[in-house]
């Protein structure tokens, strides 16, 4: 498949959503009793991209943007731990504040990268499988469907790897991201269904993934 400007565009948006979610990430707002990260807002923009890259080019595709979001997180965060080591200039007073927002501990970074990849492919694979069952029909029905169970597995990892042992963690955490993150999905319905209208309008494409192996370590297939 050749890849049009188009689909670079959705690629480039859901991993710069994916990058932004991992830096605000660190602020915590409330809504009332409910509190949650700010990252909260933007994150599940990732799944509603990674949804229309599965329905209109397929989940080859999806795999491989789903890696490259992947690394380029990982490029993002050795270079911000490099920004921290290096010694900060006598006159620049804002190195704690820096570690504060950038210093990512280990068990974070550990949780969010497992956490992400679960829930990426198995919200993509959902996708993918329902499409071929409801025979293309309902897309409501697949992007809120998958989105159930992959932000539902990705929040369940992250939440107790990083958080489980700690005093901060709850159980009723894990129900509040889930229901958030999927009612964000939810509500981005009808923009989805433009989005994916459009793009399979524009490039003459609606991929089946009728033969598509689904291990996603396979970068070729």
């Amino acid at each position: 498949m050749n890849v049009s400007h188009r689909f670079v565009i959705i690629a480039a948006i859901f991993v710069t959503c994916l990058i932004t979610a991992n830096i605000i990430a660190i602020k915590v707002i409330s809504f009332g009793s409910l509190i949650l990260p700010a990252a909260i807002i933007v994150f599940p923009l990732s799944y509603i991209f990674g949804d229309i890259l599965t329905e209109v080019y397929g989940y080859r595709q999806a795999r491989r943007v789903i890696w490259l979001g992947f690394f380029c997180n990982l490029i993002f965060v050795i270079f911000a731990w490099v920004g921290q080591v290096l010694p900060p200039a006598p006159f620049w007073e804002w190195q704690e504040a820096y570690e504060t927002i950038l210093g990512y501990t280990p068990r974070l970074l550990g949780a969010s990268f497992c956490g992400y990849l679960v829930g990426e492919f198995t919200n993509s694979f959902v996708l993918a499988r329902m499409k071929i069952l409801t025979r293309g029909r309902w897309l409501w029905t697949r992007t809120i469907g998958s989105t159930i169970v992959g932000e539902g597995l990705d929040t369940l990892i992250f939440i107790t790897l990083a958080y489980i042992g700690t005093p901060s963690f709850v159980l009723i955490m894990i129900l509040y991201h889930w229901l958030v993150k999927t009612g964000i999905e939810a509500l981005a319905t009808p923009f989805t269904y433009a989005v994916v209208n459009f793009l399979k309008k524009k490039e003459a494409i609606d991929t089946y993934d009728y033969k598509t192996k689904f291990n996603p370590f396979l970068i070729k297939d």
